[in-house]
């Protein structure tokens, strides 16, 4: 397991000052679901997460939302591998399509993200088990903020 660093105030809700190592690295959420980032260059990413029992809803299968959190990140390092470092945007909206439960393993995801224009990019990605099975289809929209730099929060 990926250890965390020590948080200054683990109790503390916000904002967050957030100093990744590099600008496509796993944030303390993917850290904590265990995501290792395979592969993010030219508009395409590859992220593996591990499905340990924290991550298990009431019928032993992997959560939904860890599925989903990783096609999202996934999606991310594809954007983050075709613009500035520092450039601020977000998920605006997300689709889910779950196949195939997952019961064991890894499970990777694929991404690909394509600038619509403007401000705008749309992403996809599929996730698969560790026999290579389609499990979760995903589309999401992100928006790039109209100041494209991320703001620091005052520390705290």
């Amino acid at each position: 397991m990926t250890k965390l660093p020590e948080p200054i105030n683990s109790e503390s809700t916000g904002p967050h000052n957030i100093k990744l190592k590099n600008w496509i690295s796993c944030a303390p959420f993917e850290m904590l679901l265990n995501m290792k980032i395979i592969k993010a260059e030219k508009a395409k990413a590859i992220l593996s997460m591990p499905f340990y029992y924290d991550y298990a809803q009431g019928a032993g299968l992997m959560h939904g939302g860890a599925i989903v959190s990783l096609a999202d990140t996934a999606v991310v390092m594809a954007i983050k591998s075709i613009l500035p470092p520092q450039t601020h945007f977000a998920t605006i909206s997300l689709n889910s399509k779950f196949l195939y439960p997952v019961k064991k393993g890894i499970i990777t995801a694929r991404a690909e993200a394509k600038i619509e224009g403007g401000r705008t990019i749309q992403g996809t990605a599929i996730v698969y088990n560790d026999e290579d099975k389609p499990i979760l289809e995903f589309q999401s929209l992100f928006k790039i903020a109209k100041d494209r730099q991320i703001k620091k929060q005052p520390e705290h």
